[in-house]
């Protein structure tokens, strides 16, 4: 016998030997063609950081433009088509024409599972040559190797179109999802003003960040739904083949499965529907907390708000627990589905009188593996993958069918050009919507509106986008550098240039946090004046500026460059009226008056008491020259005179502290198991639980596979050492006891499933509470953590981690973290039981394991800054949609849609070259993977031939068919691991938000008493104020009292700091030295006791989506009866009286369906209902009309007689009757007395900002003053003020 082995073995080594040499090279040659582009950033990764620079360039046929206007041409198409066979346009068709034919073409690489039901036939084979093991018989080993060299030629060939497979079918779906956010982008740059009721910016980053993900998973499964049944139906024939007809009562479990699955998938679809409602609800309030933050803060009402996105959050996350047990079900019934499975299959197999032998066994687990994975993980999937697909489409087509603006494009003839007039609006409510309505933004029902030329537009709340002040200003022009001079001389930037530290290259944040409100105005302005265009509609550009800007504005700017073109000014500064060719009176939507200013005089329209009459200045008509040269020669005069006689013009801006954007973090390194400690314990600490049910697991998923082949062991044993004993006398053929066997099995296959389910619900239960968890941590964080941070991270930032990381954390990764945790625990078990039979495996899977974990790491340094790149270059994608929300007027005005769309697209390529880079580095992992398992297969099959001697049948079939499992299985663990944690880096995203500095507590031991402020006086006592540690010093030393019921007003040049004295004041940053108010000193109490005892009118008025009563009162603090009469004080009473829901009705985002002037009085509305001793108006008169402000004044005068109010304003009519006014300049006092006895000297600065508002104006001003002081005089002892 050892004879006829040695002479075989030198042919049957030289035949391993070229088979596994032909191998290599095949690998090698594949390794050329594919993904070993992709090493050298493999070493750059593990040598540093990987940065932007390092990523490919896009390919030309992913780029976001080419794709999106592929698709859209389609959609397009099935538009008209829809509308001509009068249906509902189908989305889901225009994909299917666009990619379908090229996604179907993949199916061809899916034969990879045809490869699957193979390699278990050839196994069955090789354990049949142990069973009927004949050393003599050389045949019979000669076809041994053949089957050995086809189960590891399967294997290679599995891997090689399992790699193009899943790459290609991931590129599609990137395809689509790149494809459908261009089309998103576009249709939201054209939405009318109706349709933007409809939506809100929440649903627009959701369908952005969450919908257009499901193209991604939904790509990978989907030809599945075809496989799955054509392999299950060759694996039935297969089994039929090798044990008869008992294979139908296994194939009775799967059809009993298929359709539990598919209610299952169902579930998630309608599950999908309501999450995807709450997570836009959620995201949607995060924008409004995040825009309005210093509101928040100012008013105290974290709390409320707090509550508010919790409630939202615990209705999602019910629906998001209810969709993970369903997962966590769905998971298990595939891994409990093949236990099932082989139970029934052999218990059926028995009991109808056939014995069980090796190669049956393991043929049969080999084939049911095959297909459990496809026919119970990936057709289930597929199935819940269609089903969450449908939902988004639809959420996607009910967007893409909103109505879009309608707006006709004209040019000017060159002889209607000369005709160039300044037509003046002088009144509030409906001037702007008449300028929408020449912009095309509102639709009119009757009448015609034609419009000659081509418009430029600045808006009344001036938007300016993340980028160089440059940029904002040319605004996609060429830049001409003299007229460029022109303009920032004409729009009075210049002087605020040369201060900023990167002159017009200093980039503005989001929402132009980093210039005050001044300065915005007039970077807006200019880049209205910038454009060449043929009508300028100026919407209110004055009101944000000081009296001496606001005429340099004018004359310079209004009357100066542009004088000789279309003007169209919404004006409240009445001054300006007479250098007006045409005025335009409104009132509640009619003109009630229109022509010069003479003509107006004389026609007796109700138009002088807009304006005090005006004796000394000569009325003009369109004597434009006289005007403007008295103008300019004084303005000239007085500009001189400010520059020489104080440095607060120079040093005004240098104030403002300039904060650039700073880049995203994004962390370094590995995921430590600090991170995986934290994000568990969120969850809850049941780590001791987890241990229990992992034991248990191994007990229930190993034993019941051992069990199986040592039953078949004992037959063999029986088979082969005869079954004929003699008992009594009697010839009994023995048999095992059936019985005893089954029902160890049964036992065993029960207990497999019970842990199985117990195990995946209380890890998904974990997890999703984590993800909850870490949620309101997050949360609560950002509201506690001081205003300058939202001033330096963009809004697309923060809503990332709100939306697509928290996303992450939501469904993604408990189903990976449950997937890993299945799979290591099966690779122990078939580790473990494959070494109890055959210890020498050990061998080859200890290297293995060492090579697949330093393969893991190399991998991971690199693919984790991949994945750190793809989250970072995702926010400027929403940073970008949201802001082109903001301006989107500004943008079509400008007719700029096109340059956003292609930033939008440059964005969009920048993640998709992240994205891809990702996809291919996976690839690059998993063919090596699949490469070592390959290799470990080949060994493990000649390696049974070549120890053949002495090894049992069973025991050869254990070890092969766990072999080909673990190939699958193992890297699939490696993979997923990696996988991960690359989520990983979302919770690590999550986290480092949770950890974010925080202000002072709410609340401290020192609690003021509870009737505290009972005076109102304040005092500020050697105060200097940063906005952060290592920012300028924008107050600087200051020492002021503001007597108990005293009207104080505060002026000075923009940048002045004179909303930092508030921010002081409300400790919006710790400011040094001390504030008391009424002796308290305010940094020893806590900032909510601090906070809700002042109120402020903010500059800016914000409202928040809900209902009108939420936003006067949060808290609920109130009566009915306190809200009306608070709202009928402030003339709003039968405003909202007309409401559908009166009080009850739900305000639009950010309360757009209110104008500026009535969201100001909401603002006074809140403050009436304080009633606080003190009031803080902040230029809160800027943007109304003077009506409503003279209503604000008389609002405040009577109801806030007794409280100490801070008024700063632009408008010296609203301050001068104050019982002192404060001048500031470079963030000290310059001056602090009653306004007349400062307007008697000619040297103070008031009396210099009073004479730049001309003449008349001045005049009636000293006036103001006067008959205050002698009001004041003739009743000392108090403070109350004439009206």
């Amino acid at each position: 016998e050892d004879h006829t082995t040695y002479l075989v073995t030198p042919n049957v080594i030289a035949l391993v030997n070229r088979l596994l040499h032909w191998l290599i090279n095949l690998l090698s040659l594949f390794l050329s063609i594919y993904i070993s582009w992709v090493t050298p950033l493999f070493s750059i990764g593990n040598k540093r950081r990987l940065e932007e620079d390092d990523m490919y360039q896009v390919l030309p046929d992913d780029a976001s433009q080419v794709l999106g206007e592929e698709l859209q041409r389609h959609w397009d198409k099935e538009v008209r088509m829809a509308a001509k066979e009068l249906r509902m346009p189908k989305l889901t068709k225009a994909i299917v024409k666009c990619y379908g034919k090229p996604y179907a073409v993949l199916g061809i690489f899916s034969f990879t599972e045809v490869i699957k039901v193979i390699q278990p036939v050839f196994l069955g084979k090789l354990i049949q040559y142990f069973e009927k093991y004949d050393p003599d018989d050389m045949d019979a080993l000669y076809e041994a190797f053949g089957y050995a060299a086809g189960i590891s030629l399967s294997t290679v060939a599995l891997t090689v179109l399992q790699i193009h497979y899943y790459y290609h079918v991931q590129r599609t779906g990137m395809k689509i999802r790149v494809a459908m956010c261009h089309m998103i982008y576009k249709k939201a740059l054209c939405l009318s003003s109706a349709a933007m009721g409809k939506t809100t910016t929440g649903q627009m980053v959701n369908l952005l960040s969450n919908d257009v993900n499901k193209f991604d998973e939904v790509t990978n499964n989907l030809h599945y739904l075809w496989i799955a049944p054509l392999q299950a139906v060759v694996v039935i024939i297969l089994l039929w083949y090798e044990i008869g007809p008992s294979c139908l009562a296994g194939v009775a479990v799967l059809v009993f499965l298929l359709p539990l699955q598919t209610m299952f998938g169902k579930l998630f679809g309608s599950l999908r529907s309501k999450t995807a409602a709450l997570t836009d609800n959620r995201i949607r309030t995060m924008n409004e907390v995040v825009s309005g933050i210093r509101i928040i803060k100012m008013y105290a009402w974290e709390k409320p708000f707090s509550a508010l996105v919790n409630d939202v959050r615990r209705e999602e996350i019910s629906k998001i627990m209810s969709s993970s047990y369903l997962r966590g079900l769905n998971m298990v019934s595939f891994f409990a589905a093949s236990k099932i499975i082989v139970f029934i299959t052999f218990a059926v197999y028995i009991l109808l009188g056939n014995t069980i032998s090796a190669s049956r066994v393991f043929v049969a687990v080999s084939l049911y593996g095959a297909i459990k994975i496809t026919v119970t993980l990936f057709f289930p999937q597929a199935i819940e993958k269609v089903f969450e697909t449908i939902i988004s489409i639809r959420r996607i087509k009910n967007f893409l069918l909103l109505e879009e603006i309608e707006r006709p494009k004209m040019r000017f003839t060159p002889e209607e050009k000369k005709d160039a007039s300044l037509t003046c609006l002088p009144a509030h409510l409906p001037q702007s919507s008449l300028l929408s309505a020449i912009l095309g933004e509102l639709p009119h029902d009757k009448g015609v509106l034609r419009v000659k030329g081509q418009l430029t537009y600045a808006s009344q709340q001036p938007w300016v986008f993340p980028g160089t002040i440059r940029s904002n200003i040319l605004f996609g022009k060429e830049l001409h550098p003299q007229k460029y001079e022109k303009v920032l001389r004409a729009c009075a930037l210049k002087r605020d240039m040369e201060l900023l530290p990167d002159g017009d290259l200093t980039v503005i944040g989001d929402r132009g946090a980093t210039l005050s409100g001044g300065q915005k105005a007039r970077v807006n302005l200019a880049r209205a004046v910038y454009q060449d265009a043929d009508i300028y509609l100026l919407d209110d550009p004055l009101s944000a500026v000081d009296a001496e800007v606001g005429r340099h504005l004018f004359e310079q700017c209004i009357c100066g460059i542009l004088k000789n073109k279309p003007r169209i000014l919404v004006t409240h500064q009445l001054q300006y009226l007479q250098a007006a060719n045409q005025i335009l009176v409104l009132k509640e939507g009619h003109v009630v008056g229109m022509g010069t200013y003479s003509e107006l005089q004389h026609s007796g329209v109700d138009f002088t008491s807009l304006l005090k009459r005006d004796e000394e200045e000569p009325q003009t008509n369109n004597n434009h020259s006289v005007v403007k040269h008295a103008f300019s020669q004084n303005s000239i005069s007085s500009w001189n005179s400010v520059v020489s006689h104080t440095s607060s013009m120079v040093l005004c801006s240098c104030l403002l502290p300039v904060q650039t954007v700073a880049e995203e973090s994004r962390s370094e390194g590995n995921i430590g198991a600090s991170l995986y400690f934290k994000y568990l314990n969120a969850g809850a600490s049941i780590l001791v639980m987890l241990c229990t049910v992992l034991l248990s697991l191994i007990v229930a998923y190993v034993l019941q596979d051992w069990w199986l082949a040592y039953w078949a062991g004992e037959q063999e044993k029986l088979n082969i050492n005869g079954t004929v004993i003699v008992q009594n006398g009697l010839n009994i053929t023995q048999e095992l006891d059936l019985g005893f066997y089954v029902g160890i099995y049964a036992g065993l296959t029960l207990a497999s499933v019970i842990f199985g389910f117990a195990k995946s619900l209380v890890m998904f239960n974990v997890l999703v509470k984590a993800a909850q968890s870490l949620h309101n941590r997050m949360f609560n964080s950002i509201l506690r953590t001081p205003v300058r941070f939202f001033d330096v991270n963009p809004i697309g930032r923060i809503l990332n981690r709100f939306s697509k990381d928290i996303s992450q954390l939501d469904s993604m990764l408990p189903n990976t973290f449950v997937d890993f945790s299945q799979s290591i625990l099966q690779n122990i078990g078939v580790v473990v039981v494959a070494a109890s039979v055959m210890p020498w495996i050990l061998i080859p899977v200890v290297p293995l394991l060492i090579i697949f974990l330093f393969l893991r790491r190399y991998f991971l340094q690199t693919s984790r800054d991949v994945k750190r790149l793809e989250s970072t270059t995702r926010s400027p994608v929403f940073s970008h949609l949201s802001s082109s929300l903001q301006g989107l007027w500004t943008i079509r005005a400008f007719g700029a849609e096109e340059r956003f769309q292609n930033t939008f697209d440059a964005h969009q390529d920048l993640h998709s070259e992240s994205w891809f880079l990702f996809l291919v580095t996976s690839r690059w992992f998993a063919l090596r993977l699949d490469g070592i398992c390959a290799a470990f297969v080949t060994v493990t099959a000649f390696g049974c031939l070549f120890l053949r001697d002495g090894l049992e049948a069973g025991a050869v079939g254990l070890v092969l068919s766990y072999a080909v499992t673990l190939l699958g299985n193992f890297q699939w663990t490696i993979r997923q691991s990696a996988e991960m944690e690359n989520m990983m880096t979302s919770v690590e995203r999550v986290v480092e938000y949770t950890e974010l500095e925080s202000e002072a507590p709410w609340e401290t031991q020192k609690r003021p008493p509870p009737e505290w402020p009972s005076k109102g006086l304040i005092t500020f006592d050697r105060v200097s104020f940063s906005y952060s540690s290592d920012g300028p010093v924008v107050l600087k030393d200051m020492k002021a009292m503001f007597r108990p019921k005293e009207k104080v007003g505060i002026v000075g040049r923009t940048g002045a700091g004179k909303s930092s004295l508030v921010s002081a004041l409300f400790r919006l940053a710790e400011p040094e030295g001390r504030i008391y108010i009424d002796g308290v000193l305010t940094s020893e109490i806590g900032l909510h006791d601090l906070r809700q005892k002042m109120s402020i009118i903010p500059q800016d008025p914000v409202l928040f989506t809900g209902t009108m009563r939420k936003n006067l009162d949060p808290f609920s603090q109130h009566t009915d009866e306190d809200l009306w009469n608070a709202l009928q004080e402030v003339q709003l009473k039968s405003v909202v009286e007309e409401l559908p829901n009166k009080m009850e009705t739900v305000l639009a985002e950010s309360g757009s369906n209110f104008s500026v002037g009535q969201r100001q009085l909401v603002c006074l509305a809140r403050a009436v209902l304080r009633k606080n001793r003190i009031l803080i108006i902040d230029e809160a008169t800027a943007n109304v009309d003077p009506r409503t402000d003279e209503l604000i004044q008389k609002t405040i005068r009577d109801k806030f007689r007794e409280c100490t109010v801070l008024t700063i304003a632009h408008r010296l009519n609203t301050i001068i009757d104050s019982d002192r006014i404060l001048v500031l300049g470079a963030g000290m006092i310059q001056e602090f007395d009653e306004p007349y006895v400062l307007l008697q000297n000619q040297e103070s600065a008031l009396y210099r900002i009073v004479q730049q508002t001309g003449k008349a104006e001045a005049a009636s001003l000293l006036e103001s003053a006067k008959k205050v002081s002698t009001d004041t005089a003739s009743q000392p002892s108090t403070h109350i003020l004439s009206t």
